[in-house]
């Protein structure tokens, strides 16, 4: 169901009480339905020429991701050299969209970067949980965003999501977002802990009513993360939202999409809901760490007739 731009009272943020009746006012989403779309177009495959197509424009959509306690900054910058030149020797691969690192290491990422292309993005406000004072999360974007990072990947307050407090969640985001000033802000929902679909569809919507920029499904540290019928539900609102607003917002799956096949269908997912208006790095990525290897190695299989040996990708 497409809504019409009457949908969104302008008074739509001036209480807990009105953000419930708009976001519980959205028409719900159909389970089975949503199930089974996602399984049936799980199925299309996509072959030749489409399929070189495809494995470099996901390769030029990842969010190339380390976010462990052990990271240091040489794993950063070698992760930045293989960003910049997935396929060392071969100037057709393209380069991904982003590294995406912690807050403490993105002046060594942007330093490494340069003027490659290749964006900063840096999770923050207390990532994976979310549980601190506003002022430390607020802290947290504004030392990243001055340590160069582009792009700026915030967790909302699950909790007091899932209580009804709606308001403050609002809030959080549209400070967060000024703290941001000129980086993109992408708001992760941790769809994982969010229980149902029409959570995830009422915390989209909240999302891009307080201005984020991409909603993402998930941390990568929350079993379930990103599944096809969650992120449906998520490019369905960003159409919606579009045909409301007039205002275009990207999509982020994170977290469990390790192969090849996995980011086809998410392709296909992308192209069958929205279309080719979110068929690019600007309004789609994908978190990963591990796909992109698996993308080297089908591309390889494509160009030469075989798979290469497994030395052929870096492990990161």
């Amino acid at each position: 169901m497409t809504l019409t731009t009457s949908a969104i009272p302008t008074d739509v943020a001036s209480s807990d009480s009105a953000l419930r009746r708009f976001l519980h006012g959205l028409p719900g989403v159909d389970q089975v339905g949503a199930e089974a779309r996602a399984a049936a177009l799980s199925t299309r495959s996509i072959k030749t020429e489409a399929k070189r197509w495809a494995i470099d424009m996901t390769i030029s959509m990842i969010d190339l991701t380390t976010l462990e306690g052990q990271d240091t900054h040489g794993k950063v910058r070698a992760l930045c050299a293989k960003g910049i030149r997935p396929e060392p020797g071969d100037t057709s691969c393209p380069s991904v969209a982003a590294i995406c690192v912690y807050p403490d290491l993105v002046s060594t990422a942007k330093e490494y970067l340069g003027d490659s292309g290749v964006k900063v993005a840096s999770v923050a406000t207390s990532f994976p949980s979310g549980r601190a004072a506003l002022t430390v999360k607020l802290a947290d974007v504004r030392d990243a965003v001055a340590n160069g990072a582009d792009e700026i990947d915030m967790v909302i307050d699950r909790g007091a999501f899932l209580e009804g407090h709606y308001l403050d969640v609002y809030d959080e985001i549209v400070q967060v977002k000024a703290a941001c000033k000129d980086a993109h802000l992408k708001v992760i929902l941790e769809t994982g802990e969010l229980a149902t679909y029409d959570n995830v569809k009422r915390a989209a919507w909240l999302a891009m009513i307080a201005g984020g920029d991409f909603i993402k499904t998930s941390t990568g540290k929350v079993s379930p993360a990103a599944t096809l019928p969650v992120t449906l539900v998520m490019l369905q609102a960003v159409r919606d939202f579009r045909d409301t607003t007039g205002r275009q917002v990207g999509v982020k799956p994170a977290g469990g999409i390790r192969t090849t096949k996995d980011a086809m269908r998410y392709l296909v997912l992308v192209s069958e809901t929205v279309g080719d208006d979110w068929l690019n790095p600007d309004w789609f990525r994908l978190g990963a760490s591990s796909l992109l290897n698996d993308l080297l190695l089908q591309r390889q299989k494509m160009a030469t007739g075989h798979y290469s040996g497994p030395d052929y990708v870096t492990i990161d």
